[in-house]
């Protein structure tokens, strides 16, 4: 089935020189195109019924996280902006103070046991997702000397199938670490980038409980998402 590819500059390189580690991970010889079978493109079904879902990460039977809730929301559309119904959308981010609830994270920032940083919903019939969660803290990293990753929520959406998966982040707006941060800028088109940036909305905002941001994913096309394994 053929669709409209992604415009050129609009995803970003295998192998970007300011973001360090993709000179070592990304793949030297030209990809090979494996024809896919019925397996990989039907199963297994990813439906609510067989997969755990967290609309709330902020909170839970006797017990809330500590930090600004925010409410996110958006839809997630094709090429021709027709709604993906039935995606399962998860997320993964690092705690109010910029530090994921994984044992390899050795910042020294204070864990919360009350956030685990991770959940997962699904998109209704006309393409909705939506979940709250807390906003995350910046955190330093070892790319160059005195980095820091902007404020970010990771997120991987899949298809029918495992092997149909895109990964991406989503941004907030005005964050000063923005232009100085090399994986956000490793998108080329700066139209593209900015379709990696939420945008407040107060009609996502929750009265007296926490503020909202929109987030539409475009799955592919001319004016697709950039994506951290574009197909």
């Amino acid at each position: 089935m053929s669709y409209r590819q992604p415009a050129p500059g609009t995803q970003p390189p295998y192998d970007a020189p300011e973001y360090g580690s993709t000179h070592k991970r990304h793949p030297k010889q030209p990809l090979l195109r494996v024809p896919q079978t019925l397996t990989e493109t039907s199963a297994p079904r990813m439906r609510p019924a067989l997969y755990e879902t967290t609309h709330n990460l902020a909170k839970g039977p006797g017990w809330e996280a500590q930090g600004e809730r925010i409410t996110v929301a958006g839809r997630v559309l094709d090429e021709d902006g027709r709604p993906i119904p039935g995606a399962m959308v998860e997320v993964w981010q690092a705690n109010a103070a910029g530090r994921y609830n994984h044992e390899r994270d050795q910042h020294d920032a204070p864990l919360d046991p009350n956030f685990k940083g991770e959940g997962r919903v699904f998109t209704d019939a006309e393409g909705w997702y939506r979940y709250t969660t807390i906003r995350p803290g910046a955190y330093p990293w070892r790319n160059h000397h005195n980095a820091w990753r902007p404020v970010h929520i990771h997120y991987s959406l899949f298809g029918a199938g495992f092997a149909q998966r895109l990964i991406t982040q989503m941004y907030f707006p005005g964050d000063p670490l923005l232009p100085l941060d090399p994986i956000f800028n490793c998108v080329p088109d700066p139209a593209a980038r900015e379709r990696l940036v939420a945008a407040f909305d107060l009609d996502v905002t929750e009265p007296d409980y926490a503020l909202g941001y929109r987030f539409d994913i475009v799955l592919r096309g001319r004016d697709a998402t950039p994506m951290e394994n574009p197909a």
